[in-house]
This record gives C-alpha cells, sequence and structure tokens, in this order.
C-alpha cells in the first residue's frame, strides 16, 4: 500500500445523516418527553387543592384543625413536586443515555465498515465492539487524530461517566465522574449557589442518587457529538497513521495469520 492509500472515509452526506438523526433525536426528546416537565411547580399546586377537595370529607370542624388540615395539603403537594422532579431527572439522564450509546455504536459500526474495505478478518472488528472509551481514543489519536485536546472529547468522557453511573450506581464510575467531573454529582446540602448549608468537615454525603444533569448540561453533550462528526476527518490515508495501539495490532495480525493458515 502507498502512503496515500485511504484507510478511513467520512462520506460528505452520511456525515450529515448521522449528525440530522442526532438533532432529531434532541429536538423530539425535547419536544415529546421533556416539555412535560415544565409546569411541575403549577402541577404539585394542584396536586395541593385535589387533595384538599378528596379528604374534604374528612374534615370535622368540631374536632380538626383547619390549619393542620391545609398543612397536610401543602405537604402532599411537596411530595408530589418532589417524585415529579425525580421522573424530570430520571427522564433527562435516560435521554443522554440513550442519545450517548447511539453515537458510541455509530461510531464503532463505522469503524468496523471502513477497516473492511481493506482488512479481512473477525477478531478486528471484535476488538472494535469491545474496546472501552480509552481504547477507542488511543486509536483514532494513533490515526493522527488528535481527539483528547479538543473540547468536546472532555465532554463526551464526562457523558461516559454520567451514561456509566445512571445504568450501574456506585462503583468506579462514580468516584472518577466525582473527582474529575464534580459538576454532575449534586451536593444535597449546597444551594444553587454553591453555599453550603452545614460546616464543612470532609464529610462526603453525595452518593449515586445525587446524580444529575441540568438542561443546560444535556445541550452541552449534544453539541459535543454535533462537533465530534463534523471534525472527523474526511479522509484518513496510511500516511496519516502515527502508531496503532497493541490491542488493534495484534488482531490485525492475527486476522492475517488466520487467513494465510487457511489457504
Amino acid at each position: 500500500m502507498t502512503g496515500a492509500y485511504v484507510l478511513f472515509q467520512m462520506w460528505g452526506p452520511f456525515r450529515q445523516s448521522l449528525i440530522d438523526g442526532h438533532l432529531f433525536y434532541v429536538e423530539q426528546a425535547r419536544k415529546r418527553l421533556l416539555t412535560q416537565f415544565e409546569n411541575i411547580e403549577a402541577e404539585a399546586d394542584k396536586a395541593s387543592e385535589d387533595w384538599l377537595e378528596n379528604n374534604s370529607h374528612r374534615f370535622d370542624p368540631d374536632r380538626d384543625d383547619p390549619g393542620s388540615f391545609y398543612e397536610a395539603a401543602g405537604e402532599a403537594g411537596i411530595e408530589f413536586y418532589r417524585l415529579l422532579s425525580d421522573m424530570r431527572d430520571q427522564t433527562q439522564l435516560s435521554v443522554v443515555a440513550g442519545m450517548f450509546h447511539e453515537w458510541d455504536k455509530q461510531l464503532r459500526d463505522w469503524l468496523v465498515r471502513e477497516i473492511g474495505h481493506w482488512h479481512r478478518g473477525d477478531l478486528a472488528a471484535e476488538k472494535i465492539w469491545k474496546a472501552n472509551f480509552s481504547d477507542l481514543a488511543d486509536l483514532l489519536e494513533g490515526f493522527g487524530w488528535k481527539i483528547r485536546s479538543t473540547g468536546y472529547f472532555k465532554l463526551l468522557d464526562a457523558c461516559r461517566l454520567v451514561v456509566n453511573v445512571y445504568k450501574h450506581g456506585e462503583g468506579t464510575a462514580f468516584e472518577n465522574l466525582k473527582r474529575e467531573f464534580p459538576e454532575y454529582v449534586v451536593d444535597p446540602f449546597t444551594d444553587e449557589n454553591g453555599v453550603k448549608f452545614y460546616n464543612d468537615l470532609g464529610i462526603e454525603w453525595r452518593d449515586h442518587t445525587h446524580l444529575k444533569v441540568s438542561d443546560v448540561q444535556l445541550q452541552a453533550f449534544a453539541d459535543a457529538i454535533v462537533s465530534f462528526w463534523k471534525d472527523v476527518p474526511e479522509n484518513i490515508s496510511k500516511a496519516d497513521v502515527t502508531s496503532v495501539p497493541a490491542w488493534f495490532e495484534k488482531a490485525i495480525l492475527k486476522d492475517r495469520d488466520q487467513k494465510a493458515g487457511a489457504k
């Protein structure tokens, strides 16, 4: 093969179809799912009113304190707001997870199909599908694409950890997320301005249940995926390859050995 031999190609219309599909997902997720949580304060007030209406037959003016009755209605509204707020947060996280997993699968599928144009063998493709996020970054960097230095890579890495914690809870991903991207793990005893409700004694209050992605953060993740697809080189030739990870090189060589042995 000459140095100009193209190993990977991102065809313009295919690139645009990936971006369009992603944007459609984000738009429809907002429209069909997330907009349902825009008025939860008003819905919580309505829940209080419904509680009063549904329990008015239980009120005895000779025995019951009206203040306590209204207090119970208020508590019903607060609980409704809490549950609906939790549902909104979970829905937001599920949208992020679906978005990330689709991008991840599309990237691996593109790599495998492009490799198939110049290499025959199942092991290399199998390794691509099994590779972790860091392994894939190593592969892309070896192709001459310095992806780790980009801002969108850091966002994609944060998104990966968020999705992992959302799926698995406590574990290495959660510890990494707290250390590297603490903005996605909300301190339950800190207000929106970052002011703590307690004296900081070095106690860790947060666990995986405090994972949260705001609307702004969701949009940042979505924009990172668009930036990634826009930045994929149109052509990656043999001359662009500086090195490849050992795991990929071994898979390629093993496929070739198996092919030679079958002759």
